[in-house]
């Protein structure tokens, strides 16, 4: 199973911990102490995602559940009306995010702001949060890593500037979060409230 490098040091501590607990045999601490482990092992698992592809489709950057699809306004890349898709991770999601389709990253920002739950509407603009703004053939498109109330750590992999791939790693959120897309006007929306995505494979949308 391949893991994010992110999550080997949380690893090689549970690991550790389970080492010394067999090795001083306490028991029952260490029968607690294993799930969570196996756990901590899942939560960064960074499974190959091969899927549709394709330049008019744009592809979910997360595992998760739509929990929203609405129209409203997105000042800072597409600078107007859009479609905001969100999508909540819980804690056995798997946290890696994709690029949902080819571009350029053409903008980056970073809010260190609260830490609501997820789920809540008010995260999409109040909590920790990093955009990511890409330029695509059909044209521009944000997706944005929220923060929840466990998630304190946000990793995004590129600079502007750099060309990426539709599915290609975007970067990962630690311990239950969001992700928000916002499409242009236009684009056809795929998906719909308590539908089920899987990042870098569920169609969310296409270009018209």
């Amino acid at each position: 199973m391949r893991i994010a490098p992110e999550g080997w040091p949380f690893i090689g501590a549970a690991l550790g911990v389970c080492a010394l607990l067999a090795m001083f045999r306490v028991w029952i601490p260490l029968a607690v102490w294993l799930p969570l482990t196996i756990w901590v092992i899942a939560f960064f698992r960074d499974p190959a995602r091969p899927g549709p592809r394709g330049e008019k489709l744009v592809i979910s950057p997360a595992d998760g559940k739509v929990i929203s699809v609405i129209p409203i306004e997105e000042p800072g890349f597409l600078h107007g009306p859009a479609t905001r898709i969100s999508i909540f991770m819980n804690v056995f999601s798997v946290h890696v995010n994709r690029y949902p389709a080819d571009g350029v990253v053409a903008y980056r920002h970073y809010l260190a702001g609260r830490f609501l739950h997820a789920a809540d509407e008010k995260a999409s603009a109040e909590n920790e949060q990093s955009s990511i703004g890409l330029r695509t053939d059909y044209g521009p498109l944000l997706v944005r890593q929220i923060a929840g109330s466990i998630a304190r750590r946000i990793v995004t992999d590129h600079p502007e500037g750099t060309r990426v791939r539709q599915g290609e790693r975007l970067g990962m959120i630690r311990f239950g979060s969001r992700v928000d897309v916002f499409l242009p006007p236009g684009v056809q929306v795929k998906v719909k409230v308590g539908d089920l995505t899987r990042a870098g494979q569920t169609i969310i949308a296409e270009w018209p």
